[in-house]
């Protein structure tokens, strides 16, 4: 009986995790790709400026898709440590 919970918490922690991982990683390649089709098919649009200021869209864009990323893997970390850790155990 006891083998029985264990190997229902580990296919739950192995779900979740698998959720939670393929999901963020999900929406940073979407990210990824979509920075490249555009600057693909329409690199005009990163050498405009932002409201009359010295930086364009491309170096906005790049930059966003940097701190959107590290956010993302702060959130899986928060999620592992409060959620995935409890089932572990």
């Amino acid at each position: 009986m006891n083998k029985n919970i264990n190997g229902n918490n580990l296919e739950k922690l192995i779900f979740y995790s698998n959720l939670i991982s393929y999901s963020l990683s999900f929406i940073v390649l979407i990210l990824y790709f979509s920075f490249i089709l555009i600057l693909g098919f329409n690199p005009e649009f990163f050498h405009k400026t932002l409201h009359d200021s010295s930086i364009t869209y491309g170096i906005f864009s790049g930059l966003f898709i940097i701190i959107i990323s590290i956010f993302l893997t702060f959130i899986y970390v928060i999620l592992s440590n409060l959620f995935l850790d409890k089932l572990r155990k």
